[in-house]
C-alpha cells in the first residue's frame, strides 16, 4: 500500500492535478495533507478529484474562511455526537484535525495483526512535529511549512520511552521558494520517496 503525504498547496490547482493524476495512475488510495490549501475551493477540489481516504490538518493560511465553514458550531455539534471530539470533523471524504492529526496505519489492512501497525502523527509547523516526534507516542511525524523536503530522525525523551521517529517534510505543491514536491509511502517497507512535480505531465 502507498499514501501520498502532500502539504502548502497554496490553491495551485494545477500543481494539485498533476498530484492527484500521479495517485489515480498508481493506485495511492490515502492522502495527508499536511495544512496549507488555503481555501474551501482547493479543498472541495481535493474532495472532487481523488475518492480515497484524506488526512487533513490546517495550516496558517487556513484560518478564516475554512476554519469558519468546517469549525461550523452545527458541523461541530454533529461530528461532536458521533465522535465525542471537538478537534476533528468530517468533511466529504476528508477526517479533519484543527491542531494535529493522528492515525495508526496498518502495514497489511487485509490481515492486520497489530504488529505491522505504524504510528503517525502530522501537523504544519516543524516545531511541533518535532515535540510529538520525542513524546515517543509516534513511529513517523509529517509537517510542513518551510516548503523544503527534509527529514531527519528523533529519539523519544528520555521520560517517553526509547523510540526513534522518523520526520518528514515533503516539500510544497505551491511551487514557492523551493520546486514543487510531495512524498510518496510505501508501507510494507517504509520507503519514501520525493516525487518532482515539475517532471509529471
Amino acid at each position: 500500500m502507498k499514501i501520498a503525504i502532500i502539504s502548502d498547496v497554496h490553491n495551485n490547482l494545477a500543481n494539485l492535478k498533476k498530484v492527484l493524476d500521479y495517485c489515480a495512475k498508481n493506485e495511492i488510495k490515502k492522502i495527508i495533507c499536511c495544512g496549507d490549501l488555503a481555501n474551501m475551493e482547493t479543498l472541495d477540489f481535493l474532495n472532487d478529484n481523488f475518492s480515497g481516504v484524506i488526512y487533513y490538518t490546517f495550516g496558517n493560511m487556513d484560518d478564516g474562511q475554512m476554519t469558519d465553514v468546517i469549525w461550523h458550531p452545527e458541523r461541530i455539534r454533529q461530528s461532536a455526537e458521533k465522535s465525542k471530539d471537538l478537534t476533528t470533523c468530517r468533511y466529504k471524504n476528508t477526517f479533519i484535525f484543527k491542531k494535529f492529526g493522528e492515525v495508526e496505519i496498518e502495514k497489511n489492512p487485509a490481515k492486520p495483526d497489530g504488529r505491522g501497525t505504524r504510528r503517525i502523527a502530522f501537523v504544519h509547523y516543524p516545531d511541533k512535529a518535532r515535540e510529538l516526534c520525542e513524546s515517543g507516542k509516534y513511529d513517523f511525524v509529517f509537517h510542513g511549512h518551510t516548503h523544503k523536503p527534509w527529514s531527519s530522525e528523533a529519539s523519544a525523551k528520555e521520560t517517553a520511552g526509547s523510540n526513534k521517529c522518523i520526520i518528514l517534510n515533503p516539500g510544497n505543491i505551491a511551487n514557492e521558494i523551493y520546486p514543487p514536491t510531495f512524498a510518496v509511502w510505501e508501507i510494507d517497507n517504509d520507503k519514501f520517496d520525493l516525487i518532482r512535480i515539475n517532471n509529471l505531465k
